[in-house]
This record gives structure tokens, C-alpha cells and sequence, in this order.
């Protein structure tokens, strides 16, 4: 039996989300064209008004919800007023308007590190400078060409809201509160086990399952790009660091679980404490929801408190330290949750308490809680202004073949070259095997379109057939890039473009001749700068940056274990964290690229380096009076061997070798059983130690040959 056109289109694309965008796009396109050129006879303004949609609802991918896309196309007025003003005082020499070719793509581009929105905006606002560089130099006429914009960018606001919205995607918040629900009812069940409960830990298994699988949902590299938390801002900042924390307390209360069979010294304490958790845990689940307020963390900090002097009244002199274990993995898990929680009421608006205001310095876990804006935004334009950063290497390379496209048409006197540098735009990927992957579709489609369009005006044919074939055409192609590709889409944009040139002033064949040399040219020109700028894209970068995240993690473990760990340990943790940034950027990219590399298990190896800083940070708050406990032997030597296991993965990752085997250091055993209270503190790093070589066991486990 055939299949129907319409099931067709659904199988490839099931919310029909390509065929709404290209509805959309046509009627704002048309609607701004038609009456600028034919009622009010300016074809200036009509040129605007159709290329406004195309740049904000075609090259600009805003995700978000209907009324987050269309705010976001209204904030960017104002920067396409100054971008097509710039163009078009710039355009008045050649030198000049490249010059503003790569300051404006350069800064376009890497304003992409604040956050999936500005990337999917970028391409489109690259266009507004882009479109009016060109000769003739004009600024006559630069009232128009804003009117033109104007009238495009309203209208699509208004149509992204009304105009057969696409479904909105599911918010963090809420992704966040279905993994927190089966965290708090496996902690609740972890508290009965230790209470005496014969089957808590078979339910605690079973929905740390659950939980486990709700937290994997969450990593940003799984979530759509209007799903992510990403932007630098607090609330965001805030909404990332507690996914990653569920991770953390899930790891965690795996290893309890593991315990709740042995005799732990104080497991009433521990059941206490992990009701609690529980409690906390569910209602942070709840104010992510709106179901109430931001959660009240009183009630885990004033556990986690109870639970640290309450295991002081119980001398562990002469005590078996493996039954030590439990209790610091229960107080990790606690410290863990008390993060999340604070998390969640961070990025609910509240302000950080005084039980944390020794953590609000830019070393701190909630460095970001206390900063203005303005200051995180900077900090993160900071962070990535690196050759070491992919978003400035993608910036780069962008300005670079936009201004090499921009240079050349005006050597070349094109008469239409923004077609050559909306032709690099469109063909420039973040690697050069995506490049010309992209290089054959583009060209193939560009010869068809443009022999089709050049049929057409040898034909002569009526030109009433170009005003009523713009909108039936335009829709074809912007539906059919999505579906079926890129040459087709190119092809039928080409038509599209004749078509559109064909209304703006007399046409002839040469017009697709020209079309064709111009978007081959502009093509070239982006296959050679991708093949030279950072060609490798972001599998280029990943080896480089977790390897130095890993570097930076097993100096953060050397300096835990120093006798002074509030000197040794903040400047390790600054540059952890730093590191960190870069290395999961990068990664992202690697995988929006694609990339599915079954020789690293990267997320493990991320984890790796996260709970290596996370961890030392936590022990930097922790260490009794500021210091350690005076050096054991098993302690130096367990803390030396793991950081050595860090470097070893850091060193294997950076020259693309296989891993050494046994990447986690075996428990050293000999704990001493004398030394008071700070036996307490000594068994807590035993357990941070031994969930970091288990983490370094799961991270090298499938580097086992070279990528």
C-alpha cells in the first residue's frame, strides 16, 4: 500500500516542527515582501523585509518555547539596527567592510559560549551585517533597510506565538524533579535497610535503577539545545550544578547500598540522617515542579550537623575502621544532597544563607550565588577567551572565511557577493570532514536550481508566474532542507532567489550563471579555512581538554592530602573548575558533531574529573580546623596512588594510547584505630578516595586502543 505524503513527512519529522518553521518563515517573508515592493514600490525595503525572515526564521534556530523564541527575535532588533548600519557605512571601501567582517563574526559567533540560544541565533544575525556590506554603498538608503528589517522581525515575533506554534519542549526544572523523585524514595528505603528492614535494600536498588536512568536523561549532551541549562546566569548556573550533584549522591548512595549488609557502627544515626535526606530530597523535587516554594534546606543542614556531633559522642578508638565506612558514605551522601538542595534554591531565587557564606568565593562550590550578572557573564566570556576553547577556535574559523569570502568578492567586483559569503555560512561546519561532507550536496543543488531558474528566464515566461510562485516555492525549499537534505534545499533556494531578484529589477540568464560561481566560490573558500583552522572540530579539543581536567583533578587529590589543605587546595580547585568548563564545551561540540567514540567512554571520564574537584572541595570544608589529620601511611600512599591514576588516564588521554591496566589504586589497608576523633575524618577520605579510583576504574575501562 502507498504511503501517504503527509505519513511520509511525519516518519522524519514527527512533530511536523520543519513544516511550521517553513510556513511560518514564508508568510512573513511574503507578507513583508509583497506590500514593500508592490504598494509601496521600494525594493529596498521589500529586500529587507524578505531576507529579515530568512536570516531570523531559517539561519537563527531559537529553541525554546513559542514565546521564548519570539522574545528572543525581538532582543535582537536592536543589534541587527547596529550590525546593518555598521554594513552599511562599512561597505563604502573594500578593506573596510572586511575589516568589519571579522570583528562582527568573530564577536557574533563566540557570543555562542553564553548559551544555546545566542548559537542558534548566530547565523542569522551574521546575515544582517552580511547583507548589507556590499556595494552599492548606500546610506541613503539605510532609513529603508531598517524599515525593512523592522517589519520582518515583528512579524515573525508575532508569528512564532501564533502562527502554528511548535510543541514546547519539556523544561530542565521539570526533567530534574523526575530524577530527584526516585532519589528520594531510594534514600527513604536506604533508611529502612539501616533501621532493620529486610527488604529496603531491594527497594532501594530498584529505584536507584530509576533514578540512575532519570539522571543519565539529564546530561546536557542528551537534552535538546532548548533544554539545556546553559547560559551564564545564576539560576542556570545553578540548574546545571544540581544535575551533576544528583550524579554525585547517586554514586554515593550506590556504594551505601553495597554497605547495608555489613554491621555499621552507627546505623540508627545513618537511617536518621537519610530519612531526612529524603524529606529534603522530595522537596526539592516539589518546588522544581511549582508545587511549592523553593525548598527549606534547614532541615539537611540541621541533620547533617546532628549527625557529625552525634557520631563525636562514640569514641572510634580500637574500632574495626571498615565499620567506619558506613557512616562517612552516609555523611557524603549528605553533604552531597545539602549541595543539591542549596542548588535548587539557588536557581529558586534565594539568597545564600550564612551557613554558606564561606562558600561563595570564586573558589567556592556556590562561587556564582552571590555574583551579579553582569560579572558571571564576564566570567564566562573570560573563561573561554583561550585558543584552548572551541567556541573561540569556531569563532575564529568563522571570521576568518567570512572575511577571506568577503575580501575576494570585492577583489572579484561580484555583482551579488553576499551570495558568496551566505554560501560559506551555510557550508562551514565545526570540523573539515563535516565541511565537505557538506561541500557536494550544496554545489549539486546550486547546478540544479540554477539551471532551472535560468530556464526560466530564458523562456521569458510572465512575470505574474515569479509573484505567484515565491510563496509556493519558498515553502517547498524550506521544508525540504530539513527532509530531504541539503542539496535539495539549496537547489530550491536558488530558485527562490531568482525568483525573488526576478520582482527587484530586470533579470537575465546571467543571474543564475552568477549564482552558481558565487556559492562555488563561497564554498572553496569555507572547505580551506575549515581544512586549516582547527580542522578536527571538537574531536580535536576533547582529548586535549579532559586530559588536562584529569591533570588538574590529580593535583586537587596531592594537595588534599597536605598537611595544609586551605593553602594547597584553592588555587587547584580555581583551575579544576576552569578546566572543567573547557572540557565539557568541548565535548558538547563532539557531540553535536555526531561523534559516537566507542574507544573512550568520555562521560566517565568527565565524571572522573568532576568528583575529583567537587570532592577535594567538600574536603577542603571539612578538614578539621583547617588541617588534616597528621599523615598515615595509608593515607599518603592511597591519595598519592590515586592521583597517580589521574595522571596516568590524563597522559593516556592526551597522547591517544591505550589506558595503563588497573587505573584504581586497590585499598592500601593498616588504618590506624588510635588517633580520637580525627579517625572520623580519616575514614571520610578513605571513602572519597575509594569512590574516585572506582570512578578511575569505570573512565579507562574501554581506553583500551587507540582512537
Amino acid at each position: 500500500m502507498p504511503t501517504s505524503p503527509l505519513a511520509w513527512v511525519r516518519r522524519r519529522d514527527p512533530t511536523l516542527t520543519s513544516v511550521r518553521r517553513a510556513a511560518r518563515v514564508t508568510l512573513v517573508a511574503c507578507a513583508g515582501f509583497y506590500p514593500c515592493r508592490y504598494l509601496l514600490d521600494n525594493p529596498t525595503m521589500a529586500t529587507y523585509a524578505l531576507f529579515g525572515a530568512v536570516a531570523m526564521g531559517v539561519l537563527a534556530q531559537v529553541p525554546g518555547t513559542p514565546g521564548e523564541r519570539g522574545r528572543a527575535v525581538l532582543a535582537v532588533l536592536p543589534v541587527g539596527y547596529a550590525l546593518v548600519t555598521a554594513g552599511t557605512l562599512l561597505s563604502v571601501s573594500n578593506l573596510s567592510a572586511a575589516a568589519g567582517m571579522f570583528v562582527f563574526g568573530f564577536l557574533i559567533s563566540f557570543a555562542g559560549v553564553a548559551g544555546p540560544r545566542l548559537v542558534g541565533l548566530a547565523n542569522g544575525v551574521q546575515l544582517l551585517y552580511i547583507l548589507p556590506s556590499f556595494p552599492p554603498y548606500d546610506p541613503g538608503s539605510l532609513g529603508y533597510r531598517l524599515a525593512g528589517l523592522t517589519i520582518a522581525v515583528l512579524l515573525l515575533a508575532v508569528a512564532e506565538r501564533v502562527l502554528w506554534p511548535d510543541p514546547a519542549p519539556r523544561a530542565y526544572p521539570a526533567l530534574l524533579a523526575d530524577a530527584l523523585t526516585p532519589l528520594a524514595g531510594c534514600l527513604a528505603a536506604l533508611a529502612d535497610a539501616y533501621d532493620g528492614d529486610a527488604g529496603g535494600r531491594d527497594r532501594a536498588a530498584a529505584l536507584m535503577s530509576r533514578a540512575t536512568g532519570a539522571a543519565e536523561a539529564i546530561r546536557p549532551t542528551r537534552l535538546a539545545p532548548g533544554q539545556r541549562p546553559a547560559s551564564p546566569g545564576r539560576r542556570d548556573r545553578a540548574l546545571s550544578h544540581a544535575g551533576g550533584l544528583v550524579r554525585l549522591v547517586l554514586g554515593r548512595a550506590a556504594d551505601l547500598c553495597r554497605e547495608a549488609d555489613r554491621r555499621a557502627l552507627d546505623a540508627g544515626a545513618v537511617a536518621a540522617l537519610l530519612r531526612q535526606l529524603a524529606a529534603g530530597t522530595r522537596a526539592a523535587a516539589g518546588g522544581l515542579r511549582g508545587e511549592a516554594g523553593p525548598p527549606d534546606g534547614t532541615g539537611v543542614a540541621h541533620a547533617l550537623e546532628d549527625f557529625r556531633r552525634g557520631r563525636l559522642r562514640t569514641a572510634p578508638d580500637g574500632i574495626d575502621p571498615d565499620r567506619l565506612r558506613a557512616g562517612s558514605l552516609a555523611l557524603g551522601v549528605g553533604e552531597w544532597t545539602e549541595a543539591t538542595v542549596t542548588a535548587v534554591r539557588v536557581a529558586g531565587g534565594v539568597a545564600v544563607g550564612p551557613e554558606h557564606a564561606a562558600r561563595t568565593d570564586l573558589t567556592g562550590r556556590f562561587w556564582y550565588a552571590g555574583q551579579p550578572a553582569a560579572r558571571l557573564w564576564a566570567r564566562r566570556l573570560r573563561e573561554h577567551l583561550t585558543a584552548r576553547s572551541v567556541y573561540f577556535q569556531g569563532a575564529l574559523r568563522l571570521a576568518a572565511a567570512l572575511t577571506a569570502a568577503r575580501l575576494l568578492a570585492g577583489v572579484l567586483d561580484l555583482s551579488h557577493g553576499f551570495w558568496v559569503l551566505l554560501a560559506t555560512l551555510t557550508v562551514l561546519r565545526t570540523s573539515a570532514m563535516d565541511t565537505r561532507a557538506a561541500l557536494r550536496p550544496a554545489l549539486a543543488g546550486t547546478v540544479v536550481g540554477s539551471v532551472v531558474a535560468g530556464a526560466l528566464i530564458l523562456a521569458g515566461v510572465d512575470p505574474r508566474v515569479y509573484e505567484l510562485g515565491l510563496p509556493v516555492v519558498m515553502l517547498a525549499g524550506l521544508t525540504a532542507g530539513p527532509l530531504l537534505g541539503l542539496g535539495w534545499g539549496q537547489a530550491l533556494f536558488t530558485l527562490v532567489i531568482a525568483l525573488v531578484f526576478a520582482q527587484l529589477s530586470p533579470v537575465n540568464w546571467q543571474l543564475a550563471e552568477t549564482r552558481l560561481l558565487d556559492v562555488a566560490l563561497g564554498a572553496v573558500v569555507g572547505v580551506l579555512i575549515g581544512l586549516v583552522a582547527w580542522p578536527r572540530g571538537g574531536a580535536g579539543e576533547l582529548h586535549r581538554a579532559a586530559s588536562r581536567f584529569l591533570a588538574a583533578g590529580a593535583e586537587a587529590v596531592r594537595a588534599s592530602a597536605a598537611s595544609d589543605p586551605a593553602a594547597a587546595l584553592r588555587p587547584e580547585l580555581s583551575w579544576a573548575r576552569r578546566q572543567g568548563q573547557l572540557a565539557d564545551a568541548s565535548y558538547t561540540l563532539y557531540r553535536g558533531e555526531g561523534h559516537r567514540d566507542r574507544t573512550v567512554d568520555w562521560e566517565a571520564v568527565l565524571d572522573a574529573g568532576a568528583d575529583a574537584a567537587g570532592g577535594a572541595d567538600a574536603v577542603l570544608r571539612a578538614s578539621p580546623a583547617g588541617r588534616l589529620p597528621p599523615a598515615t601511611g595509608p593515607l599518603a600512599a592511597y591519595a598519592g596512588a590515586v592521583a597517580d591514576g589521574y595522571g596516568s588516564l590524563a597522559t593516556a588521554l592526551w597522547d591517544r594510547e591505550p589506558a595503563p591496566p588497573d587505573l584504581g589504586p586497590a585499598d592500601p589497608g593498616g588504618w590506624p584505630t588510635r588517633g580520637g576523633p580525627d579517625l572520623y575524618h580519616l575514614a571520610d577520605l578513605r571513602v572519597w578516595l575509594g569512590g574516585l579510583s572506582a570512578a578511575l576504574d569505570r573512565a579507562g575501562r574501554h581506553l583500551t586502543r587507540p582512537e
